[in-house]
């Protein structure tokens, strides 16, 4: 019997040294290959990280805090328990596989207190895992939600994390009865023991234990190890590349569109239009994607039956990028591979790359911070600039942009007519103004906005703010253009923009617009025009809480409130519209719609779809209006002209009775 085992051992130790040599050795050869592979690809971005104490803090609350996982309660709790969970086994994994080769190997003789102590927590973290395991089953099998992929894959991987905690568990259990070598194990676990308890293993011969003791030791090491080869190619490579990828995002919820040098003259295309054109960081966005559907389930053009899904376009890119591998790793005759975009037969749909308001409720959802619209709109710039392939009613509009440097057409030359009569300086005329205010185009030529533009600027005279505006010298701020993919006439307005904001350098630049708050603040810095700029909310309750501006007694009812994406997940302004709502009067009573803050739903207009028809699906905007007359609120308020429009088209079509006004028209009313 001594020499079997002897011999037993001994095979055990030549048999698992192989076995993990071949494992561990695919799986680092797998990821080698993964590696190259991202910097295989061409496209030129740098990634230098910077603030490296901000980004090892964002570690610890993104990844180990499961900050983003947790916005969905149980989903974040499961995942939480299988997270936390799993690691806590892993080291009890090692070392069960260093026993294997060495049988004399063991953590509890060199501490044997603190080994003690892991197995107490490991135990019961453990048990949680398969908690959140079988929510996750639930989810799938029962729940069913559209956005979440429900395929063999999934399954595979809780199949493969199920066998691992349960045979963590009875490996454990007879260690309870098994002879420890001098190691007390019987305070150590709490779930394990009830499982000995359970299959009377006390009862059982002491050969039969050592069967079932190797039968399970085999159990949990070969799934390991197949869980461990089967990772690379799996939605669960996000196990490797979501921590790194979340130590690379923008720290900064603001972030400027990706500049295009257009006055390159060795650059053969502009944006992207094949899978080698991405960059690395791009990759590993890609590389990321744990396919869990928030950004689905968060995007309004796929909630309102668009062709666009954040999740499909970053898997169907992944696909191409691994179908396509070898190939861009040899470099083998590169440019033979296909378009992104071919009409609506390639890996992006011409639909679904239209479809995208660019409200960033994907990127700000996604637990592993993928920068979607990077993709998104370097591929409407190539589109634009290369292939001269956009929505035909957008040909109008580029044209008004060229001609007039506003959308809708109006002359320049009466950008300024709005405010006849009204006491509003120009810049030309009151050069030390305290305040520039960029009006904007909206504010200048659309009906609906300039009521709000004379709003402001009567807000600005009786808190005696001494300001000016640009006038015939304001063009576009250049959102709309490079939204839409029109980055050479975008650069153009911004351009004549920054010649003009350098020649007066204000001290502050008031906007009326998130759209023009976003891209002067954000994108014209990187353009040669840094200035403080601020936005109309923020600005009114400066005013309010300073004293310049005094709100009488009003009786205006409920209101609710529309976060527009620019303001709020662009730049993280939610407080301050709610601020003044609540100045106004105690009587006026804020009523949240329940998609509200960085959960509110896009009004449909962003990203240049102001001037695109809606013909797929069920309109953006109708839906939202919807959620907001659901409220039974007497007045909806928004901070944004084109988010006004949006509402005001939408109360038409719902036969909504509330009326929608600017915050500015708001405080004006009662100063």
């Amino acid at each position: 019997m001594q020499s079997y085992e002897t011999v037993y051992i001994t095979v055990k130790a030549i048999l698992m040294a192989g076995l993990l040599i071949a494992g561990f050795g695919y799986f680092f050869y797998k990821v080698k290959y993964l590696f190259v592979l991202m910097n295989s690809v061409q496209g030129e971005r740098d990634y230098t990280p910077d603030r490296l104490g901000e980004r090892i803090k964002v570690l610890f609350v993104d990844i180990f805090g499961q900050k983003n996982v947790r916005r969905k309660l149980m989903p974040g709790l499961a995942h939480t328990f299988i997270f936390f969970g799993f690691l806590a086994v892993q080291p009890h994994s090692l070392e069960m596989m260093v026993q294997g080769v060495f049988p004399a190997f063991g953590v509890a003789y060199f501490a044997p207190s603190f080994f003690q102590l892991y197995l107490q927590i490991a135990d019961i973290l453990a048990f949680l895992v398969l908690i959140g395991l079988g929510y996750g089953l639930y989810r799938r099998l029962v729940l069913k939600p559209g956005y979440l992929t429900n395929g063999m894959d999934a399954k595979l991987i809780i199949l493969f994390t199920s066998v691992i905690i349960i045979t963590f568990h009875i490996y454990n259990a007879f260690h309870l009865v098994l002879p420890s070598h001098g190691f007390d194990y019987s305070s150590c676990f709490t779930v394990s023991a009830v499982i000995a308890n359970v299959l009377n293993l006390s009862s059982w011969s002491e050969s039969a234990l050592k069967i079932g003791f190797e039968m399970t030791y085999w159990t949990h090491i070969l799934t390991i190890l197949g869980f461990m080869i089967y990772i690379p190619g799996s939605k669960h490579l996000h196990l490797l590349a979501g921590i790194p990828n979340v130590f690379y995002k923008p720290l900064d919820i603001e972030k400027p569109m990706i500049k295009t040098d257009i006055e390159d003259e060795e650059a053969e295309t502009f944006g992207l239009s094949k899978i080698y054109e991405l960059n690395w960081k791009q990759v590993l966005d890609l590389y990321a994607c744990t396919e869990c559907g928030r950004c689905e389930e968060r995007c309004p053009a796929s909630n309102t039956g668009k062709p666009l899904s954040p999740k499909e376009l970053i898997h169907d890119l992944k696909v191409e990028l691994l179908n396509n591998a070898d190939t861009l790793i040899k470099k083998d005759n590169i440019e033979s591979l296909g378009a992104l975009v071919e009409d609506n037969a390639g890996v992006i749909k011409n639909d679904a790359l239209w479809a995208c308001t660019t409200c960033r409720g994907c990127e700000d959802i996604c637990p592993v911070n993928i920068q979607h619209l990077d993709i998104i709109l370097e591929t409407r710039k190539n589109q634009v600039l290369m292939e001269a392939a956009f929505p035909a009613e957008m040909q109008d509009t580029f044209t008004s942009l060229e001609n007039q440097s506003n959308p809708w057409g109006f002359s320049e030359d009466t950008r300024a007519d709005w405010s006849k009569g009204l006491d509003v300086p120009l810049m030309a005329d009151k050069p030390d103004a305290d305040i520039l205010w960029f009006v904007g185009c909206a504010g200048s030529f659309d009906d609906r906005a300039i009521e709000t533009s004379k709003a402001i600027a009567g807000l600005l005279n009786k808190a005696g703010v001494n300001f000016a505006i640009l006038g015939n010298e304001e063009r576009c701020n250049g959102d709309m253009a490079r939204r839409c993919g029109n980055e050479y006439l975008a650069q153009t307005m911004i351009a004549e923009n920054v010649e003009t904001l350098n020649r007066y350098k204000p001290k502050r630049i008031l906007t009326g617009c998130p759209h023009c708050f976003n891209t002067i603040k954000n994108e014209y810095p990187g353009f040669g025009a840094s200035f403080d700029v601020v936005s109309h909310a923020d600005f009114i309750l400066e005013l309010i809480e300073g004293g310049k501006l005094t709100v009488k007694e009003n009786h205006s009812g409920t209101i609710t409130y529309h976060d527009s994406c620019y303001l709020g997940r662009w730049n993280g302004i939610y407080d301050s519209p709610r601020k003044i709502i609540s100045a106004i009067n105690g009587n006026t009573e804020l009523v949240e719609m329940d998609e509200n803050r960085d959960n509110a739903m896009c009004c449909g207009a962003g990203g240049g779809r102001m001037f695109m028809e809606e013909t797929l699906g069920e309109r953006i905007n109708n839906v939202r209006c919807r959620q907001a007359i659901e409220t039974g609120a007497d007045t909806v308020a928004a901070a944004c002209p084109f988010c006004l429009t949006m509402f005001g088209d939408g109360m038409r079509d719902n036969k909504g009775s509330q009326e929608v006004k600017d915050i500015a028209e708001l405080v004006d009313a009662v100063t």
